[in-house]
């Protein structure tokens, strides 16, 4: 099992082969990736390291840095796409997770040119089990929590609701 960090160095290489420096740019703050899932520069080496532990990364070559040291250069493995393209197209289990772990799947399937529609229908799927489970809060509930859960529960179904109207 990789953590979402993992997976999205993993996304990055199986967009195109590159260094741990470049893959840190895409997850800073400011960058398209690190927008939904911000990583430090030292956890986006820790992730080359495991992925390629794990032989769903490997070095490809070394290239010169602009004004640094040499910078090594990592490719996704046949066994690495295969996990990453299965993960992609799995929904996640949990509402909360919409917010980074599906957003990260949307974005990455952009980048790599892949339809989303096939995650949404999953991701609708799930949530309409989750719906079905949770009914309408008592009337007058002071629950914070249980109102909490209902009406995210709710916009999250518009979202995807919507999602699935833009992509089809």
């Amino acid at each position: 099992m990789l953590s979402l960090t993992e997976y999205a160095v993993l996304g990055l290489l199986a967009e195109r082969p590159q260094h741990g420096f470049a893959i840190s740019r895409d997850l800073a703050t400011t960058g398209s990736i690190g927008k939904i899932l911000t990583v430090r520069r030292p956890l986006v080496y820790r992730a080359l390291d495991r992925l390629a532990e794990e032989g769903l990364a490997e070095p490809k070559h070394i290239e010169p840095g602009d004004v640094g040291p040499q910078r090594l250069i990592y490719c996704v493995t046949p066994k690495g796409k295969r996990l990453f393209r299965r993960w992609l197209n799995e929904p996640v289990e949990h509402i909360r997770d919409i917010r980074i772990g599906f957003q990260l799947k949307l974005a990455l399937l952009d980048r790599l040119g892949l339809s989303p529609q096939p995650v949404i229908a999953a991701q609708r799927a799930v949530l309409e089990s989750i719906l079905a489970g949770l009914g309408e809060p008592p009337a007058g509930s002071l629950d914070h929590l249980e109102l909490w859960r209902h009406y995210n529960a709710r916009a999250a179904a518009a979202y995807l609701e919507r999602l699935h109207g833009l992509y089809s």
